[in-house]
């Protein structure tokens, strides 16, 4: 039975096994139920479900995974957790431990050889330091994914789900809106974590799409947009003109024909505004 959401428990494994949390690996371990209960409901995990998650910890969430999928795989970077887990883990048997950095683990293969290269769904309560990296490496390498459930830091939750003209939009909000369709699950404060770490969290869920929502090409969609939220201050395009291979007459052409001003800013542009341009680009 899942028990670690209890601080009381928390507490008592850590000092049985005498662990020191390392601020290297930004570990903020969960202890509160309801939240977890949340993440867990917001990812429908069912019986015939391979989860992946994250950075398990000391296993809190874990557990609880254990108790509802098909089978686990939870990958830890910090060798000092395994003993732990091996512990807290010990009456569940759909469950492996990888002791590896994520960012050098090859999912594909994983989700080839655990789920027969079906999508798999991932959930995380992510590091702050590494969350862009995970997340973008997940949608990047085109692994095969359902849904992606995590808790992150509230700020960028909030860029994930933001559109155009908010100034926290840039490049991760029109990526992931691009996979996947961002959904705010619930804002989670510091005290529901030990320790406490100095800033609000996010749980969010992104259900990936079957296929993108617009149609173009998504190497040169990307370095368009990659381009013009480098320098936003600067018009879409003097960013454009300074950060790909076009002409700057070209690019001026292509923004005339999208009917956008010429004194637009990337900021100002939706996903499909992107798309649009970077068809017309193709072209030139």
């Amino acid at each position: 039975m899942a028990y670690l959401s209890n601080p009381t428990y928390t507490r008592a494994v850590l000092e049985a096994h005498g662990f020191s949390f390392q601020k290297k690996y930004g570990q903020n371990f969960l202890i509160d139920g309801n939240v977890l209960d949340n993440i867990i409901d917001a990812a429908g995990i069912t019986k015939d479900d391979f989860v992946l998650e994250i950075g398990p910890g000391i296993g809190t969430m874990t557990q609880r995974l254990c108790e509802e999928a098909r089978e686990v795989v939870a990958v830890e970077i910090d060798k000092t957790l395994i003993p732990i887990l091996d512990d807290t883990l010990s009456t569940y048997k759909n469950w492996t431990v990888i002791n590896q950095d994520i960012l050098k683990v090859d999912i594909n293969k994983l989700a080839l050889e655990k789920n027969g290269g079906k999508p798999i769904k991932v959930v995380a309560n992510l590091p702050y330091y590494i969350t862009t990296p995970i997340i973008m490496g997940l949608f990047e390498s085109h692994v095969p994914l359902e849904s992606i459930t995590i808790m992150i830091q509230k700020e960028v939750a909030d860029r994930m789900k933001t559109g155009p003209g908010s100034k926290e939009y840039g490049a991760l909000s029109l990526a992931v809106q691009y996979y996947s369709n961002p959904e705010i699950i619930c804002e989670v404060p510091p005290s529901c974590f030990m320790p406490q770490p100095k800033v609000s969290s996010t749980v969010i869920s992104l259900r990936c799409h079957n296929n993108p929502p617009v149609e173009c090409d998504e190497k040169l969609l990307f370095q368009i947009i990659r381009a013009s939220f480098n320098q936003r201050r600067k018009t879409l395009l003097n960013g454009l003109s300074n950060g790909l291979h076009f002409s700057k007459e070209q690019i001026a052409d292509a923004i005339e024909q999208c009917g956008f001003v010429p004194t637009v800013r990337g900021e100002a542009l939706s996903l499909e505004d992107f798309a649009k341009l970077t068809n017309v680009l193709k072209q030139a």
